[in-house]
């Protein structure tokens, strides 16, 4: 089973714990829900789009409030136009994951195909966008760690669809742990750009 230390991305880059301020804290903690609520939402939408649930639409509708959530938490730091830039990107990342899900879940494998190549092309658009606000955020770190999450969630998927239900849990675990790495990174880079932000 593939899993994830917490910190696994970010190594010694991230402040000591042991020195972290309280608004460090609450950054992280901040951008940790945030992450966890994105893969938690995607998996409810995943689970509602295979099995046509009827809360299949309100559950997308929540899950299509994360990047405005997210682009609430960046704005402080970069501003609205950065912010809702972000939030844009995001919501295609959604978006083509629908797409994607319905694709393969009507057996269309040429939808398929051209969701999953618009899929990674749009994480490719998200690290460029974020290596070039934040200095601290490498392209080629971001787009290892946005091509994971990507690979996790198209296996669950394909787990889901199959109706290998054990796999489908047992995913579970790595794609919150890895989404966790993403939150420390992003705390990371924040509080080393913006370190007086974060001095209390």
């Amino acid at each position: 089973m593939l899993t994830y230390a917490p910190g696994y991305y970010y190594g010694n880059r991230q402040p000591s714990p042991h020195c972290w301020t309280t608004s460090m804290v609450k950054l992280n903690q901040n951008l940790r829900v945030l992450w966890e609520q994105h893969v938690y939402w995607t998996r409810k939408a995943m689970t509602s789009i295979v099995a046509g649930l009827p809360d299949e639409q309100e559950t997308l509708k929540r899950l299509l409030r994360n990047p405005a959530d997210f682009a609430a938490a960046l704005r402080p730091f970069y501003g609205p136009n950065v912010a809702n830039r972000f939030a844009s990107l995001f919501t295609d990342h959604l978006t083509i994951a629908a797409e994607l899900i319905r694709a393969l879940k009507s057996g269309n494998s040429a939808a398929a195909a051209d969701a999953r190549k618009r899929w990674f092309a749009n994480a490719d658009d998200i690290a460029v966008f974020l290596s070039r606000i934040n200095p601290y955020w490498p392209e080629a770190e971001w787009k290892k760690m946005l091509y994971e999450h990507l690979n996790l969630l198209a296996r669950a998927v394909s787990a889901r669809l199959s109706g290998n239900h054990a796999l489908y849990v047992e995913l579970g675990d790595p794609i919150e742990l890895q989404a966790l790495g993403m939150a420390d990174m992003m705390t990371a880079g924040i509080v080393r750009q913006f370190p007086n932000a974060f001095i209390a």
